[in-house]
Order: C-alpha cells, then structure tokens, then sequence
C-alpha cells in the first residue's frame, strides 16, 4: 500500500464517495465527495490528540471487540497516514486542538467535491459481511463471534495482540466448534460465500498450535476445497485432529452459569445426534455484496444479478467488461471468489483497460443504431430496451443514439412500434439484397 501511494502515477482518494459519473469511453467526468475528516493534510500522525481525548467508542476495524479514541487513526497501517475525528460521539472538548503543535485539526472542515476526467474505470467495491443476528445465539451469547471477530483476535495487532480466549471470561477455550454456511446456501441466498471452508480450515489449524490439547470441530455441508492446493491443506486439517461433522446445527443454548454454548448436531455421514458443550462458537457468515457495490451501480447504472453482486457481459467470453464500453469489475464486486482469483481478476481488468488507454486512439467499429426523426413519435421504449443505456429520448429532437457506447445489438430495432430505428449497414434491404444474391447464385 505504501507503495502504491509513493507512485507518481497513481493518486489515492481515501475517505471519498464516487457521487456521479458522466461521458463515455475514454472521457469520462468522475465527481467524487471527499469526506471531511476534521484533519488537515499538515497532520504527521504524532498521535499526541488521540492520547489526551477522554472519548472511547467502538473500534470498527477490529469487528467491534476493541476500542478507539473519538479521534484517531483508522487502523495501524492507514494510507494516508492521517487521524480523523467522529463527530458522532465527539463532546467537542477541543483538547485535541490544545495539544496539536502543527494546527492540522479543523472542525469547520465541510465535503470537498473534486471532479477529473478519465478514459476508463475498474470496480472493485469488495464484499461486507452477514451479521447473523437471531441465529445460532449471535449477538445474544457471549461465546459465540463470527469468522471476521476471529481474525481480528488472532492477529497479532488485534484487540487481543493474538491471543484467543473466551469472550464472556477470558478462560482459554478447551472446545471449539466451527459452523459453516451461516446465513448462506438457503432460499435467501442460495449462493456459496467461496471463501469459508478454507478460512475455517487456517483458523482452525492456527487455534490448534496455540491450544494443542483442545477439542476443534467444524460442521459443514459440503467441504469445497476446489483450488490448488486446498485438498491437500483439507487433508493436513484432518490430520492434526480437526474433527469435521458433515451436518447442520438444529440446537443452540446457552447454559447460564458457564456461558458453554451447549449444540446439538446430526451427522449425516455417521447418522447420529452429537452434543457438544462449546467453549466458544465461531459463525462463518455469508459474503455479501458491498454497499459500495449497490450505490456504483446506480451511478453508473450498472446491471446486478438477483443476489446484488455487478453482472459481466458475458461470464466466458467477457467476464471483466460491463455493458458499458471503458467500465470494468474485478474481484467480491462480481461475484463470491478467493484472494487468488480476485487477484488474476484484477490483472486480467488491468490488461483490458491497457488495451483502450495505450494505443491513444481506438477504432470503434460503427455498427449502430440509427434514427429516422420522422418516423420517432418519443415513445421511450427504445430507451428503456437498450441495455447499453446508448438510447436517449430528447424532447423536440426524438430518440438520439450514443455512437460510442450504442454496440448494434439490434434490440431497439425491434421494439420500436414505428420502425423508426435501424441498424448502419444491416437496413432490411441489405439483408433482402444479400440473401437474393446467394439464393441467385445457387
């Protein structure tokens, strides 16, 4: 990351929100809102205004477990490296303005918009992640978190500098239960998260070096270890006495004196009840599409599938380009995948936006719709057909077709009432003069 920012090429807009997009391939006019962080850039990242301000709240990054100042970094390894205050729960003491040497805080500050031209765009809005609340005793049972809480306690930087315990007593777990496919594969989400077996085969693996002698079990569905590599670390997982269930959990309780999370499960493989008196339970909730992804569809008006993630023109053949020419989407904003794919994802987007932006000067092939003013009576249909939104209806002028983003898929051509749209090249009389020479030369 410091990297990327020491680029001379490349310019990072943290803290930002893209708000509107306009123009085609190769001039596009981004507006982008620059939240205000109440800190000026003259900020050093001294740290001397989180440790007077007498504020705690909650720290988001680390899943809620850990605390933070009102005003404070966002997390050890932010870039840029500058401080921001919450105003939600700032009490506007200004000690924090008392003990900056370099004046970098400024509670005046208000949204900047900056707005730049671009010839292309890639998506990568990530994933959030399913809060199960009501289900299997989370947010209701102290022991039981979800795999991101997890993570954060077994890093080192974590609320717990890597040392797992339990949540309601700070005793060391002696039995762990995993349950996978939370809030997934159901008639909601019908979905695999695609990154959950593994995680819970690294989590476990690492919670059995620090807790030898403790009992791991992980209840599944189906094991999908599909990637290089992944059948041998299941088989490795097995054999340091993980022990795997294949079955759903039907009960969870709590016993109110230990804070044991007592579960009953069937194994579908041994067909059998098995109870477990947990320790701590950890939930490997569904993946969900960012909010970041559903708000860059509506500014770019982008298609999205039934489950929210950004649909590809086509799954083989395009999987990196929209139905936009010049806007591309790589990694969770497509779709549920692992580090590796997000990874070749995002080159193989790199190489298509090389393709527009290196030569300067591209050849559209002008295959496209074309209006007969006299005949177009406004109606609009073609416009809300066109799925390449290259369509507009203009008052006074009629229906006016975006030569660079109209590709002549032809669907316009058909839904018009009036047959005031036809296609450059493919009018009915070409095609009736082309077939009545092949059936001429015969």
């Amino acid at each position: 990351m410091l990297e990327v920012n020491r680029h001379e090429n490349i310019e990072i807009l943290s803290y930002s929100e893209v708000k509107k997009v306009e123009g085609y391939v190769g001039n596009y006019i981004i507006t982008v809102e620059k939240k205000s962080r109440y800190i000026n850039n003259d900020c050093n990242g001294c740290g001397a205004c989180s440790e007077v301000c007498p504020i705690y709240t909650s720290n988001y990054f680390d899943e809620n477990l850990g605390v933070r100042k009102a005003i404070d970094i966002a997390f050890g390894q932010a870039v840029p490296f500058l401080y921001d205050i919450n105003r939600d729960v700032c009490v506007e003491c200004f000690s924090c303005v008392e003990a900056c040497e370099l004046e970098a805080i400024d509670f005046s500050q208000v949204p900047e918009e900056v707005t730049f031209n671009v010839g292309t765009i890639i998506i990568a809005t990530g994933w959030d992640i399913y809060e199960p609340y009501g289900e299997y005793g989370y947010g209701k049972f102290e022991n039981v978190i979800q795999q991101a809480q997890l993570e954060r306690i077994l890093a080192p930087n974590g609320p717990l500098e890597g040392h797992v315990h339990r949540i309601s007593d700070t005793k060391k777990p002696k039995e762990i239960v995993f349950i996978q496919c939370v809030g997934s594969r159901n008639t909601e989400r019908p979905y695999c998260s695609g990154v959950c077996c593994m995680l819970s085969l690294k989590n476990g693996k690492l919670l059995k070096q620090e807790f030898p002698e403790a009992n791991i079990t992980i209840c599944y569905i189906d094991m999908r270890t599909n990637e290089k590599g992944f059948e041998e670390y299941y088989q490795r997982a097995k054999n340091s006495d993980i022990r795997m269930i294949r079955g759903k959990v039907g009960e969870i309780t709590e016993d109110p004196e230990t804070k044991n999370v007592n579960i009953r499960v069937y194994s579908s493989l041994t067909d059998e009840i098995i109870k477990i008196s947990a320790d701590l339970v950890v939930l490997s909730t569904a993946a969900l599409p960012s909010k970041g992804t559903e708000q860059i569809a509506k500014v770019l008006n982008l298609d999205v599938d039934t489950n929210g993630f950004l649909t590809e023109a086509h799954f083989g053949l395009m999987p990196q380009e929209t139905n936009t020419k010049g806007i591309f989407i790589a990694g969770f904003a497509q779709g549920p995948k692992d580090i590796a794919y997000s990874v070749s994802q995002a080159r193989a987007a790199a190489s298509k936006v090389a393709e527009l932006t290196a030569p300067g000067k591209i050849d559209i092939e002008l295959i496209i719709a074309e209006v007969y003013k006299e005949l177009c009576i406004s109606c609009k249909r073609c416009e809300k057909a066109c799925p390449k939104n290259a369509i507009k209806v203009v008052r006074d002028e009629g229906a006016v077709v975006d030569e660079i983003n109209c590709d002549g898929c032809g669907i316009c051509v058909t839904c018009c009432p009036t047959q005031a749209i036809d296609i450059r090249y493919y009018r009915d009389y070409q095609l009736f003069t082309e077939i009545d020479g092949i059936l001429g030369g015969g």
